[in-house]
């Protein structure tokens, strides 16, 4: 093996070094990405809030067969201002990760896809174009909208 080829080695080595990966603190940002990542990104967090609130959805259901004292004591969690605003979120939540899902599985069965371009750095993805975007804002105003019905059922009982 020759100098130059041990040295071809090396640089290719030092190319392929995992320092330059962001880890978690890369996938919690959503800024430096473009709206797919920040559609992904609302996506999985959604996912992970609606499943933490199903697992305590369970418990809380499950306090039933303890009889009706134990229920109507974890009833009364869900009755305070602090209740209310987290099922709020939860009707946010469970809106945008409901509404985002429908445009994926149309995004996925290729409806609402631009022309696709050639990946030249910035990666600018041309795929993307009005109809992804709206239909992320369709997600989001969605959400909005039924936090607002959510927060007025809610709180006009009181």
């Amino acid at each position: 093996m020759t100098s130059a080829t041990s040295a071809k080695r090396i640089d290719d080595n030092n190319k392929n070094d995992r320092t330059n990966r962001e880890g978690l603190r890369g996938w919690l940002n959503p800024l430096t990405y473009g709206w797919e990542r920040v559609s992904y990104w609302f996506q999985r967090l959604t996912g992970i809030f609606l499943l933490v609130y199903f697992i305590g959805h369970v418990y809380e259901t499950s306090s039933l067969v303890s009889g009706p004292d134990a229920w109507a004591a974890m009833l009364e969690l869900t009755q305070t201002v602090g209740g209310h605003l987290f099922l709020i979120l939860v009707i946010g939540a469970s809106t945008l990760h409901t509404v985002n899902g429908i445009r994926l599985i149309f995004t996925q069965s290729g409806q609402g896809l631009g022309k696709p371009g050639r990946p030249d750095y910035p990666y600018d993805p041309t795929s993307v174009n009005n109809k992804q975007r709206s239909g992320l804002w369709i997600a989001f105003i969605l959400a909005a909208v039924a936090m607002l019905y959510g927060a007025n059922v809610l709180f006009s009982g009181e």
